[in-house]
């Protein structure tokens, strides 16, 4: 008897100390301090990453990588998809699609249905689930979701020649947001007071620097997210002429290929609410990138 009550003891102890682990993982996921910021670090040859944490008007994490279109070996990249499926995707995570791709940058894209995420434990898509993206999505010539009117088009050619909104002769890749932020100059983002988790692209006036923006979201005391008209301000700061808003909330997340392989998460995505959790998506939008010295 006396081995055993010993031994419910110590699974007791065991137990406890489990949660209290749990709940100190959990407090850090929720309640932890701003990272330091990162400026102008040279991820791959022609793209540069800045970390920019702010503290006004609320806590923000704001993650710009900066692409130099005619750098040397670098291509854009945009997830084929199959035309004749009436669900023309498989789900991914946006660090699974870079690894399966072989990319060295990866955002998250289009819009996509059917999602839900009723709880961390009740959500849609899984990896593998299918899914369509809401826009004109095309890869490698490949169109797999049809234009929709009200949204806004990235295209996007094999010589990295890329505008919004005006299709090239012979389309090659094309990636559709739910509104534009910046028009030839002037910021155009809808209405809107939310402050959420952002994913956009831009480009600059010559058409030859893409931005990518991803803003953390959803995470009191550490990054709590912006407005569009926030969002489109931060673009315009970086020098984007254009910018277009891709998916955000839960979807957003930035990755890049690791120094010695794999994949590196470079913001703090919210998929199922749960801070550091990547959601599986419909689309992305990837670089190709020599590494530094090759």
């Amino acid at each position: 008897m006396k081995k055993l009550l010993a031994g419910c003891a110590a699974l007791g102890v065991l137990a406890a100390v489990l949660i209290a682990a749990a709940g100190a993982a959990l407090a850090w996921r929720y309640i932890r301090p701003q990272p330091e910021p990162r400026i102008g670090v040279q991820l791959f040859e022609g793209v540069h990453y800045d970390r920019v944490v702010r503290s006004v008007p609320r806590p923000l994490v704001i993650h710009i990588v900066t692409v130099d279109l005619q750098a040397d070996g670098l291509r854009l990249f945009v997830t084929p998809g199959d035309p004749e499926a009436d669900l023309p995707l498989e789900a991914r995570t946006t660090g699974e699609a870079l690894a399966g791709f072989d990319l060295q940058i990866a955002v998250n894209g289009d819009a996509f249905e059917p999602w839900h995420a009723n709880s961390p434990l009740d959500y849609y898509p899984h990896t593998g689930d299918r899914v369509d993206v809401i826009g004109l999505a095309a890869s490698d010539g490949e169109i797999y979701s049809s234009a929709h009117k009200e949204t806004p088009t990235l295209y996007i050619q094999p010589n990295n020649h890329a505008r919004f909104n005006r299709p090239f002769a012979n389309l090659h890749h094309a990636i559709s947001g739910t509104a534009m932020l910046i028009s030839n100059g002037r910021e155009v983002a809808p209405d809107d007071d939310a402050a959420a988790p952002r994913t956009a692209v831009g480009l600059n006036g010559a058409g030859n620097t893409l931005y990518l923006v991803v803003v953390d979201g959803r995470q009191p005391g550490y990054s709590e997210g912006v407005s569009l008209q926030e969002l489109a301000g931060i673009l315009a700061e970086f020098g984007a002429y254009n910018a277009m808003n891709l998916d955000g909330g839960g979807s957003s997340t930035l990755v890049r290929e690791g120094a010695l392989g794999g994949v590196v998460v470079l913001n703090s995505p919210v998929g199922r609410t749960i801070p550091g959790t990547e959601r599986p998506v419909g689309n992305h939008l990837g670089i190709y990138a020599r590494r530094n010295g090759n």
